[in-house]
């Protein structure tokens, strides 16, 4: 027989078991959905305590709920958390996946955007990365590459695309739409000053930078 989970009964248990059964349904598909939740699914969001209850329950997880667009949302991880855990070390995945990830974010998104064909804050790119760019770009082995592109593919991180218009490659994949505003901005920036340093983007992105240390003294 499974235990109650101390952190739920603390934070759903004086809720009536209809309400309790909403919030419980809407933590599970946004902790466990393969991306982003039509609002419609979350019957919880549409009342106050309910949501009040599912925002608190992710808070004491170390989540926090993501508003991907005005109809969708997500769960990912609390920005507090998110710095404690860089801070700390932690990292999930190996060498060879975090620099095959960066080259199809550098290729599909980083790219298109200092050339204005992308959205400023936007993950859906119409810009796959092949295996031959990641190859021809980087000194991971074609075989580790393979394997860091399904490991990336099966969490997420990455999808596939394809033939169309551009060959088929790699495009940034649902997991990515879990980042908070602020981690969003983070990565983008960083992904801009890798893949253009000398574009006017990448000029605005140190003077705002700049512009909060100074802010900050």
């Amino acid at each position: 027989m499974n235990r109650p989970n101390p952190i739920f009964e603390e934070v759903l248990g004086r809720l009536p078991d209809r309400q309790r059964e909403l919030v419980e349904a809407a933590y599970a598909l946004l902790e466990h959905g393969n991306g982003p939740v039509h609002r419609q699914l979350l019957p919880a969001l549409r009342d106050a305590t309910s949501r009040e209850r599912l925002e608190e329950l992710l808070r004491r997880t170390g989540r926090t709920l993501v508003e991907v667009d005005p109809l969708h949302v997500t769960s990912g991880f609390d920005d507090a958390v998110r710095i404690e855990l860089a801070d700390s070390g932690w990292q999930p995945l190996p060498l060879a996946d975090r620099a095959v990830l960066v080259l199809v974010l550098v290729h599909s998104v980083a790219v298109p955007r200092s050339e204005e064909r992308l959205a400023p804050d936007s993950w859906d790119s119409q810009f796959p990365t092949t295996q031959l760019d990641i190859t021809r770009h980087s000194k991971v082995p074609p075989g580790e590459a393979r394997a860091a592109l399904s490991r990336l593919t099966a969490c997420g991180l990455l999808r596939t695309v394809r033939g169309g218009d551009q060959d088929g490659g790699y495009v940034p994949g649902p997991r990515l739409s879990r980042l908070t505003p602020a981690a969003r901005e983070q990565l983008q920036d960083q992904l801009i000053l890798a893949a253009a340093p000398d574009h006017p983007l990448a000029a605005a992105i140190r003077e705002r930078r700049h512009s909060r240390l100074g802010g900050q003294r």
